[in-house]
């Protein structure tokens, strides 16, 4: 699936986001969505006690889901679809090491 350039970026309050991949499963989208939203709440929660470890590691499990959705990185549209795939997998793999 190509996308369109306009496909590859969506702008809110005048602010330029890469959009997910879209060749990702759905599954595979879900579960790094989950890792993502997780992250991003203990960036809050990390941010209101004055917890600089536990922010690191929050902002590091955000990267990695970012990567993983191909939201940061090498563009998605530039790369063949088996290398996303298999990044976004990779990406799953290591953030659900961050819980074992």
């Amino acid at each position: 699936m190509t996308a369109e350039p306009d496909d590859h970026f969506f702008v809110v309050d005048g602010r330029r986001w890469r959009r997910t991949d879209p060749a990702l499963p759905e599954e595979l989208a879900a579960a790094l969505r989950s890792h993502l939203g997780r992250g991003r709440n203990a960036v809050r929660t990390a941010k209101r006690v004055g917890d600089d470890e536990a922010l690191a590691a929050a902002r590091q499990r955000n990267g990695l889901a970012k990567h993983g959705l191909g939201e940061r990185g090498p563009e998605w549209w530039t790369r063949p679809e088996a290398d996303r795939i298999a990044d976004a997998r990779r990406a799953l793999d290591d953030l659900d090491a961050l819980d074992a």
